[in-house]
């Protein structure tokens, strides 16, 4: 599966007055920055929706106007909605010594962060991808990264997340960050990606 994105698209909020529109539909930003679009369609046309805070007001005849909105107006209006929102997704890197399992310092340390903001997240889904340099063979590689995220997999056991909501995967040297030449040493590709949704 590709990047997990998670974009919160739409809301659509009936009116309670005839003078109003029977259907709002407005478009939020994304959590990732990606670009997201929405078509919205009735029996008497179409309106595109591809920047945030737009907006497309379906009236009772089916009749659309589209326009831009305020973001602080868009907040208020479905204040109860957003809140109610699921937190995003979160992708968070942790990087390894080389030939090892051992987290450097620094990954060390922003453990304890990424285990905070899980211990957020009611009910996490986790998937931990093991990765490593060129630096040994392919089939040493691919258990490497294996054991790597089994490793962080037990880090994140130990801090609370169930272990039935995380899923490992190794991909070996397959999917470098920096592309090298065959054993050649590269801090950034030796990693465990963290995805939680």
């Amino acid at each position: 599966m590709g990047a997990l994105v998670w974009i919160v698209c739409l809301i659509a909020a009936i009116s309670q007055h005839n003078s109003g529109p029977a259907e709002r539909i407005t478009l939020l930003p994304s959590q990732d920055g990606r670009p997201s679009a929405v078509v919205v369609t009735s029996a008497k046309g179409e309106a595109v929706l591809d920047r945030p805070y737009q907006s497309a007001a379906v009236d009772r005849s089916q009749a659309i106007s589209a326009g831009a909105e305020n973001a602080a107006e868009v907040r208020a209006r479905y204040a109860a909605t957003l809140a109610a929102l699921p937190q995003g997704a979160a992708v968070f890197t942790v990087y390894f010594e080389t030939g090892t399992e051992n987290l450097i310092p620094e990954s060390a340390a922003r453990l304890a962060q990424i285990k905070a903001d899980m211990s957020r997240r009611p009910a996490p889904e986790v998937i931990v991808i093991g990765h490593t340099d060129r630096v040994d063979t392919a089939a040493f590689n691919d258990a490497l990264s294996l054991k790597r995220a089994e490793h962080v997999k037990l880090l994140l056991i130990e801090a609370g997340v169930p272990a039935d909501s995380i899923s490992v995967s190794g991909r070996g040297e397959r999917e470098p960050v920096v592309a090298t030449s065959d054993g050649k040493a590269e801090q950034r590709n030796r990693r465990v990606e963290i995805r939680v949704r």
